[in-house]
């Protein structure tokens, strides 16, 4: 039975993160900014039905829930456990086959995965978040953070300058890193 064993709380004091007893993803991560976005994820459209919750972003181990302020979390809590315990993971949509388009071949942008794979995905996930990346034009990389990173002021300012500070030193002195 798939059960919330813990709950941690992230940077942005909007969202928490729910730790469970067992995956829901192998290697995706699921962002849903909006309710609308959830129609085809039941887990995602269920939890939105908590009154208060305004996005989801769930992989691996855990759910990272965030809430418009004019809701406390003991509003979301209970009844989130409550529906995770009840909830069947064979809904959840089955993961992509993962297909290598041209741009990800590049050396550049596998060597950019690479480090933010080692480094940089491990801490976000750490508090709640995920990071994708959406494209690279020249040596701009575009990047959009996800679950609780995706609203907190601390990823949109001090994250993305360490994560291009981080790339410049790395691999180019010229890396751009910006929020898509």
């Amino acid at each position: 039975m798939l059960m919330v064993q813990d709950v941690d709380l992230t940077p942005n004091p909007q969202a928490l993160k729910f730790i469970l007893n067992e995956k829901l993803l192998n290697r995706e991560t699921r962002s849903f900014q909006i309710k609308a976005e959830a129609v085809n994820d039941p887990l995602a459209k269920g939890i939105f039905e908590i009154p208060g919750v305004v996005s989801v972003f769930y992989m691996d181990k855990f759910i990272t829930i965030e809430k418009d302020t004019k809701t406390n979390w003991g509003q979301i809590q209970r009844p989130l456990v409550e529906f995770i315990k009840n909830f069947d993971k064979t809904l959840i949509p089955q993961e992509e086959q993962i297909s290598v388009s041209k741009e990800d071949e590049t050396a550049l942008l596998k060597k950019i995965n690479e480090i933010l794979d080692q480094r940089v995905r491990p801490a976000l996930a750490g508090d709640g978040g995920g990071l994708q990346v959406t494209g690279m034009e020249g040596l701009t990389l575009k990047i959009r953070y996800q679950g609780a990173c995706g609203s907190c002021p601390s990823s949109i300012r001090g994250t993305l300058v360490a994560i291009e500070n981080l790339l410049r030193r790395e691999i180019n002195p010229a890396i751009e890193v910006v929020s898509d």
